[in-house]
């Protein structure tokens, strides 16, 4: 890859730009040409206003001209501009690792239909035994990061290639993950010393380091971003009774509550509990909210946590409307049904409105055959939509059969 980009880069964007050979910005008389110019010696705001109006087709071989262009192209600038001119939209991805291969499959939003299908592929043909084990999925704008146990990928959804890139200090399983000023941090899950160490990763220098220790120990989190903050949400404590003692009541605790982590102040806010006091089966954020269901023993909630900060950072959490718990509509699901181990579920912010709820793992339809319950419906693969504005669930596509125990992550494309 070039450093900079010459007066051929020129001529090719403004082709990608304007197909039409007879368009009147192609016309150049000859007292328009300036052998000195090029491409190159555009600003970045200019540039950015050049590149971002290429077609999607052309975005693998954009990134390619030099590395000016490369990091352009990433930046949040270029994702903005594409959104404004309605040529970028936030899409889900679902990602399945099997013995044949790794399958990934996309399904486009704003505007989820009945009819709408999912865009499956074979992005990596190899087996990852490293990854079968759920692993975690963040994004930072196009590029998605798969974070294994012992091992992390990094998946382009523009130019669909596969880079193998550092694995976290401490091997870790059911962890909680999140993005935070474009760089991953990651908590709970593992052993004693990782469950305790929170790891922050830069994607510039491909390095992790542990950056703070928490004091809560949790397995089988989730995690979330929102506004500067880390928030780890739910799961087990590690090391915990599992019996009916005061280890059981802890461990509920922490089932039930979530740790806030300024990663720029480097210090942990106060715990919050989820109300009611269900388990939390999954948790995302969208658009200033954290959005967490809770099962509490037959019944499904679906919480609201305002994550807006409106003061400063420092560890003050005290600013207006900040922490206020909301209840919202639950999801369209049958009553009476007490989820276990067998079925779980991934939450997704897609956008800035939409709360995508897959079942990733098991059939609602079995939980209630073996309850002798006739009511069927809700097979293997079951996705749900919640707008935000509305107030309103809807079905979307169920996921592709040979997309299974799968990890999601909202992207853009």
């Amino acid at each position: 890859m070039s450093e900079s980009c010459n007066s051929r880069h020129f001529s090719w964007l403004m082709k990608s730009c304007f197909p039409n050979p007879n368009h009147k910005s192609l016309i150049i008389t000859p007292q328009h040409l300036n052998p000195t110019l090029t491409l190159s010696s555009l600003p970045d705001d200019l540039l950015l206003e050049c590149l971002s109006r290429v077609p999607s087709s052309s975005l693998p071989s954009l990134s390619l001209v030099c590395r000016r262009w490369f990091y352009l192209i990433l930046s949040p600038s270029f994702i903005l501009l594409r959104r404004q001119l309605r040529l970028s939209h936030p899409s889900l991805f679902a990602f399945s690792p099997s013995l044949s291969g790794v399958f990934s499959a996309t399904l486009s939003f704003p505007s989820p239909r009945p009819a709408a299908t999912w865009d499956l592929s074979l992005c990596l043909p190899i087996n990852t035994a490293s990854l079968h084990s759920l692993p975690r999925l963040v994004s930072i704008g196009p590029r998605i990061y798969i974070i294994g146990r012992n091992s992390m990928l990094r998946y382009n959804a523009w130019t669909h290639h596969v880079t193998a890139k550092s694995p976290m200090l401490f091997p870790r399983k059911k962890f909680a993950a999140a993005v935070v000023s474009n760089k991953i941090y990651v908590a709970g899950g593992g052993g004693s010393r990782a469950a305790s160490a929170v790891e922050e990763y830069d994607p510039e220098t491909d390095t992790w380091r542990v950056v703070a220790y928490s004091q809560r120990m949790r397995y089988g989190c989730i995690g979330a971003a929102v506004d500067g903050v880390f928030y780890v949400i739910g799961g087990l404590k590690i090391g915990g009774a599992s019996g009916n003692g005061a280890g059981g009541i802890e461990a509920h605790v922490y089932a039930s509550s979530m740790d806030l982590y300024d990663v720029e102040a480097r210090v942990w806010l106060r715990s919050r509990a989820v109300p009611g006091g269900g388990c939390v089966v999954a948790a995302c954020a969208v658009a200033g909210y954290v959005y967490v269901l809770t099962s509490h023993v037959v019944e499904l909630s679906f919480w609201r946590f305002d994550a807006r900060r409106k003061c400063g950072g420092g560890g003050d959490d005290s600013s207006e409307g900040f922490g206020e718990w909301c209840k919202m509509k639950s999801p369209p699901m049958p009553t009476q049904i007490r989820l276990d181990g067998t079925v779980r579920f991934c939450c997704v912010g897609v956008g800035d409105n939409k709360v995508i709820l897959v079942q990733v793992v098991g059939c609602i339809d079995d939980l209630l055959r073996r309850s002798g319950r006739s009511q069927r419906g809700f097979k293997d693969g079951l996705v749900l939509v919640y707008d935000s504005g509305g107030g309103e669930w809807s079905r979307g596509p169920d996921l592709p059969e040979v997309i299974r125990r799968a990890a999601c992550v909202s992207v853009e494309c």
